[in-house]
């Protein structure tokens, strides 16, 4: 097997010493590091790595910056290793939108202990990013460069499905949900979606193409703690439809985007003929919190024929046994195909196990969400 060589663009020795320590002890080459941008530039001219690992913030240059040069100059995968603040989560949402395929979090206190822990995600993001499609990448990059298809809309106050409807729960309500499966006393659709590796650019072209019209959607998006709330907010400022980082209680209505908070599992219950999302604590499933595969499974048990299930880029196969749950109860389903996948294997999986309608490309999904739900509400 090839060996993945590495570049280590960050301003910190210690940081730098202990990366390469750990991606060498896991049989991965790191051909260099550099204090800065510029230093890196001169370095990779001389030999071009398969992945760089590099940090937002550094002297005479920011990643970011330095992340957009190597993109227009020779796209190559690309993890962001940021700290764990509030103006590096809004950084970082930037670097993931420009380009970047992953990331991981360097905490302020005990990094070192964190540097030298195998499991801290880091060899994990490397080897994920190395098989990263990059077609998809650019691909992604230059749907994203076109203007939103309702941009000439301009949002309101209440103009989203109702004009109380988008008014927020007290947290922490949520009546019980009935103990049987999904009931057919309401029409309501609900669009659910799994998403990881590449999914910050992958789903911001899919939500920006869709009307306010859309059914209420719920997505999980692996992301650690503090990280969701600017992917929502970023999200919420480039489309029409309201995206928010889920409370415990929110509402699911039409025109509504729910993304589960980082580090709490998200679910979907009824609240007699409405939808409600209900966010918890839990143990890691298929080694997520939040978890693809807890959502669905429920979107299954509460919804039914009444739900669209959407698996997308990520890696490993969290989301394929839920999304095969929401098919044999009735929803119609679909996978991102290879192609414009940056990463293949949740959407891989979902369809080796039967679990999917349709496999569509990343500029298909759109479409086809209108579609299908312009049918089913006129069916």
């Amino acid at each position: 097997m090839k060996s993945i060589k590495v570049m280590i663009v960050d301003d910190s020795a210690v940081v730098r010493k202990h990366l390469t320590g750990l991606l060498n002890a896991a049989g991965i080459e790191v051909i260099a590091a550099a204090s800065d941008p510029l230093f890196a530039w001169q370095k990779m001219q001389a030999q071009w790595p398969d992945v760089v690992v590099l940090d937002v913030e550094m002297p005479r240059m920011d990643g970011i910056t330095f992340l957009r040069q190597i993109m227009a100059e020779r796209p190559t995968p690309v993890v962001m290793c940021s700290t764990l603040t509030e103006a590096g989560c809004e950084t970082t949402m930037q670097a993931l939108a420009a380009g970047a395929v992953s990331f991981v979090t360097k905490p302020r206190i005990g990094l070192r202990d964190f540097l030298e822990d195998r499991s801290n995600g880091l060899v994990a993001a490397v080897r994920a990013a190395a098989g990263a499609n990059l077609r998809a990448i650019a691909a992604g990059a230059a749907a994203r460069a076109q203007p939103a298809a309702s941009a000439t809309v301009t949002r309101s106050a209440g103009a989203t499905a109702g004009a109380g409807a988008a008014t927020r729960r007290p947290p922490g309500h949520v009546a019980p949900a009935r103990p049987a499966g999904a009931m057919a006393e309401t029409t309501d659709r609900v669009i659910a979606v799994g998403i990881s590796t590449g999914g910050v650019q992958s789903i911001e072209v899919v939500l920006r193409a869709l009307p306010r019209t859309i059914p209420g959607m719920v997505i999980v998006q692996h992301m650690p703690e503090k990280f969701t709330a600017s992917f929502a907010a970023r999200l919420n400022n480039l489309c029409e439809l309201e995206v928010l980082e889920a409370r415990d209680g929110d509402r699911v209505i039409d025109g509504r985007v729910l993304i589960a908070p980082g580090g709490r599992h998200m679910r979907l219950k009824r609240n007699g003929a409405q939808y409600v999302a209900e966010v918890f604590d839990g143990p890691l499933v298929n080694h997520h919190r939040p978890s693809v595969d807890v959502l669905f499974k429920s979107v299954a048990h509460c919804a039914g024929r009444n739900a669209i299930g959407l698996i997308m880029t990520g890696m490993g196969d969290d989301g394929a046994r839920g999304l095969r749950d929401m098919h044999d109860a009735g929803a119609l389903t679909a996978a991102q195909d290879e192609a414009s996948s940056v990463v293949f294997g949740m959407p891989k999986e979902a369809i080796k196990l039967g679990a999917t309608d349709h496999v569509l490309g990343l500029g298909e999904i759109a479409g086809w969400l209108q579609r299908v739900c312009s049918q089913r509400a006129t069916a």
